[in-house]
């Protein structure tokens, strides 16, 4: 995974991981789509790797902690928690607001912090 850390270093994508994807399929998140088009062309040109982009339903990520990452797991909300590479810091993602929400409502101790420059 050391040319995708390169990009996640430089800004070009933000790499999550998870145990339930483990490190082979990182999941990346940027904030348009031509960002995943420039990381899936520099990692064909420079690394001679090719990749295979798959879109995943989700459009909201709040921080949380290893507790959250936690119950995110147990619950019947079909969220994912997610781990930054680079800072380690915990992420739940949700496919909108109400599922966010919901979740919230299901474990009302979980802490779901909203993202510096976050929207929504």
């Amino acid at each position: 995974m050391g040319s995708i850390a390169q990009l996640d270093e430089e800004g070009a994508v933000q790499v999550l991981v998870s145990d339930l994807r483990g490190d082979q399929a990182p999941v990346l998140a940027a904030v348009g789509l031509m960002q995943f088009e420039v990381v899936a062309a520099r990692m064909a040109g420079e690394f001679s790797a090719p990749v295979r982009l798959e879109t995943l339903p989700y459009r909201l990520a709040r921080a949380t902690d290893v507790a959250g990452a936690e119950e995110l797991n147990r619950s019947r909300i079909k969220g994912e928690a997610l781990t930054r590479l680079r800072d380690k810091t915990q992420l739940a993602l949700f496919r909108d607001r109400w599922q966010a929400d919901s979740f919230q409502r299901e474990f009302p101790a979980a802490r779901l912090d909203h993202l510096i420059a976050a929207h929504g």
